[in-house]
């Protein structure tokens, strides 16, 4: 035998009148050419919410990045899925962001805590896990904020600088 490839002797190069063609039929072809992969259309419907969650994501990830500054630990990490056409998607994310008090500086434990409550709330729709971190930072910046009066009142000061002006609003006239 030769090198040449065998040709199935009933390959034909179009459908004659008898056979119905994929398109005719209703049905979409698999593939058109091997170069060109063609997709059912529930896997173009899922290509499509991969494409839009993985857009998502990575935004809502970079909304917490840039609103976080220097407290972020690092960069976005993600959880990927594998669509119908063999591309990887972002499905969630993570920021790593220090959320651990400034020993010593109430002040600037404060204003780590409102940077920190702005990054969870970045993103255009905020996760339950983003409220939660908020909410501790909330909690951290209370803790400033007592720590502050407490040293002020230590000092015989008047209990306002400039951490905690603008707080109160003084109602007498």
């Amino acid at each position: 035998m030769g090198g040449l490839p065998l040709m199935p002797t009933a390959a034909k190069t179009k459908p004659d009148e008898t056979e119905k063609s994929p398109e005719a039929s209703g049905a979409t072809p698999v593939k058109t050419d091997q170069n060109t992969p063609q997709f059912t259309p529930e896997e173009q419907r899922q290509i499509q919410v991969f494409k839009a969650r993985d857009i998502e994501v990575r935004a809502h990830e970079q909304a917490h990045l840039s609103a976080a500054g220097g407290f972020a630990t690092g960069g976005a990490s993600f959880t990927f899925q594998t669509g119908p056409d063999g591309r990887r998607y972002a499905i969630g994310g993570e920021v790593q962001i220090d959320i651990s008090s400034v020993p010593g500086d109430p002040e600037a434990s404060l204003r780590k805590a409102e940077t920190i409550r702005r990054a969870a709330l970045a993103p255009a729709s905020p996760s339950a896990q983003d409220f939660s971190v908020a909410a501790s930072a909330a909690s951290m910046a209370t803790n400033a904020r007592i720590e502050l009066l407490k040293q002020n009142q230590q000092n015989g000061g008047s209990g306002q600088n400039t951490a905690t002006q603008g707080t109160r609003i003084d109602i007498r006239a």
